[in-house]
């Protein structure tokens, strides 16, 4: 059994700064876990924790039912990746591959069958005999994650393992690295996998649950889908999504015997479900829509309300364009498909445009807290 049981994890370092704030957190046996927040957030920290290369400073780390926290990293039963791969130049791949194995003084024909099935499911049979000033990023990563493989953990740690390689390989091994997870699970070697990474990109397409942390914080731990979806508060909401969340002050009010948010000048109706969530509320509110739901044109959904809005410029992605706006004096941001501009990119900058809010896919946020109210 490889679950992972964090009970108010604190680390406090000698000057007295708290990096870590009291984390609770369990991870299920073969689950797939991302750490994902901003720099200085503490992810690599917590995950440096739980290998064993950072000291607990309060809370119960266990990972089975085993407390963990005075074992040394190698009583723990864990591999890790590191964002520098650290393989030795003087040995060959297979070596790399095999060093951990024979210091633990593992039979030769076992430590030939590990290695071997680890070169197979990276595809990287022909590598054995090279050395690493021989090998690209991407072949010196998966020798990395093949070290850790041989060594059959219950936990392996990816501490941002693919922020050194291009933007075209880093996609790629997104989809290597999930698939021989799912592979390892399926062939009854589930080794449960936290990955850290600050890219959203990556938390979104690779984890089965995500970790948001901001401050040594857990802000929310959820589902991809639930994360982008229903956001807990509006740092979660800005940062899971690109381009990010529109987030904006507003002022919610009275109108009539529903409620609407006051925005740039505009008054927009809630609809009806949305407005018996915050009924009784008035005042300053933060309001969010991601830039999918204003279009440039009138949509099928009835919850679609029509602003005036100045252009003032695009960002054409292909498929898709970002078309930036003012509503008043507030700036948005739209994600609208190419095929739907019905001729707003020959508009100039300034030129006024009528877009539509689809508000049913609206978020409100307190102003002071942050908390989603919806």
């Amino acid at each position: 059994m490889a679950q992972l049981s964090l009970k108010k994890i604190e680390k406090v370092y000698p000057n007295g700064f708290k990096a870590v704030h009291g984390v609770d957190l369990d991870i299920r046996d073969g689950e797939f876990m991302v750490f994902v927040g901003p720099s200085g957030c503490a992810k690599s920290t917590l995950l440096r924790m739980i290998a064993g290369l950072e000291s607990i400073s309060g809370g119960e780390l266990r990972i089975g039912d085993k407390l963990v926290n005075e074992l040394a990293p190698k009583q723990r039963g864990i591999a890790m990746v590191f964002q520098n791969y650290a393989l030795y130049p003087h040995m060959k791949v297979y070596d790399n591959l095999a060093f951990g194995l024979k210091l633990a003084g593992q039979k030769k024909s076992e430590v030939d069958q590990r290695v071997r099935h680890a070169a197979q499911l990276l595809e990287m049979e022909h590598l054995l005999d090279r050395y690493p000033k021989q090998l690209s990023g991407g072949q010196a990563q998966r020798v990395a994650v093949g070290r850790a493989i041989v060594k059959k953990p219950d936990v392996f740690l990816f501490d941002e393992p693919l922020s050194n390689l291009d933007a075209k390989l880093r996609a790629s091994m997104r989809v290597r690295l999930t698939e021989l997870h799912r592979t390892l699970r399926e062939s009854g070697q589930p080794a449960t996998t936290i990955y850290v990474t600050h890219d959203q990109v990556e938390a979104m397409t690779m984890g089965e649950r995500i970790c948001v942390l901001k401050e040594g914080v857990i802000q929310q731990v959820d589902t991809p889908t639930n994360l982008y979806d229903r956001p807990a508060n509006a740092f979660v909401a800005s940062f899971i999504g690109s381009p990010e969340m529109n987030i904006r002050e507003a002022r919610l009010q009275a109108q009539g015997e529903g409620l609407a948010v006051v925005l740039g000048g505009q008054v927009l109706p809630l609809p009806a479900a949305k407005a018996a969530k915050v009924r009784g509320r008035a005042g300053a509110v933060r309001f969010g829509l991601r830039p999918e739901h204003i279009s440039a044109a009138p949509r099928a959904q009835g919850d679609s309300v029509a602003v005036p809005a100045t252009l003032r410029f695009i960002e054409h992605m292909g498929s898709e364009v970002f078309v930036h706006l003012d509503i008043g004096e507030v700036p948005m941001t739209a994600r609208v498909p190419s095929d739907q501009l019905n001729g707003l990119a020959e508009k100039a900058r300034g030129a006024q445009h009528d877009f539509h809010l689809q508000l049913g896919q609206a978020h409100l946020f307190d102003a002071e807290t942050g908390l989603n109210l919806l």
